[in-house]
């Protein structure tokens, strides 16, 4: 399955990449005027008007004796795609997994286990807010497909000018954070110089001379 995902945002297969890709994009955009079991109805809709026109078509071919019997489909139908035992167990683990780290991770930041994570946070909060003023959550998935199957392929044919780029980036950010290290060094206070241990013996005192008797 993970195979298959990478071929499609790869355009490994243009034609199946293209068709996934624009049905996706019509699909979703659909849903902006109509509801999504509307969206939903047309597309079944319009793949089987495709569909029982193609199986009438090799059926009335096999009662003219024109066609063997074969079926236009017959790969789709031979297709399993059922989950074994172990990769069903494998795959709800996953899951479990991915919804235990989300509520450990909400929690340490909603009861404020570490203060800059959580007013990190808060930052993002509030920048959602003005995010979903400006925009609505359909348009944002509209624009990650597009991002998903776009960034890929620019990566594929700008590979060079991109890792120019990002090392660039890098050595840019590498210079600022030296530069910021020697600013610090040079403003922070020097060291208070280590005084010297007391010394824990003390000095016998000096023993009295006797009086001579005379």
């Amino acid at each position: 399955m993970a195979s298959k995902l990478v071929d499609l945002v790869y355009w490994r297969k243009m034609r199946r990449t293209g068709v996934v890709f624009t049905g996706l994009v019509i699909s979703l955009a659909s849903l902006f005027q109509l509801s999504a079991i509307t969206v939903i109805s047309h597309i079944c809709l319009g793949v089987m008007c495709v569909t029982f026109t193609l199986r009438f078509y090799y059926k009335l071919l096999e009662l003219l004796r024109w066609n063997p019997g074969v079926h236009p489909f017959q790969s789709y139908l031979d297709y399993d795609g059922s989950l074994t035992d172990k990769e069903t167990v494998m795959l709800v683990e996953e899951v479990v997994l991915l919804i235990a780290f989300a509520v450990t991770e909400l929690k340490r930041l909603l009861f404020i286990e570490s203060m800059i994570d959580s007013i990190k946070f808060v930052v993002l909060l509030y920048l959602l807010t003005y995010v979903g003023v400006e925009t609505s959550g359909l348009t944002l998935i509209i624009t990650a497909v597009i991002v998903v199957f776009s960034l890929p392929l620019l990566y594929k044919k700008q590979q060079v000018r991109i890792r120019r780029v990002v090392r660039a980036l890098k050595a840019f950010v590498k210079k600022i954070k030296n530069l910021c290290l020697s600013l610090y060094e040079t403003v922070r206070p020097p060291p208070a110089p280590a005084t010297a241990p007391k010394s824990t013996l003390i000095a016998a005192p000096a023993p009295k001379q006797k009086a001579k008797s005379k």
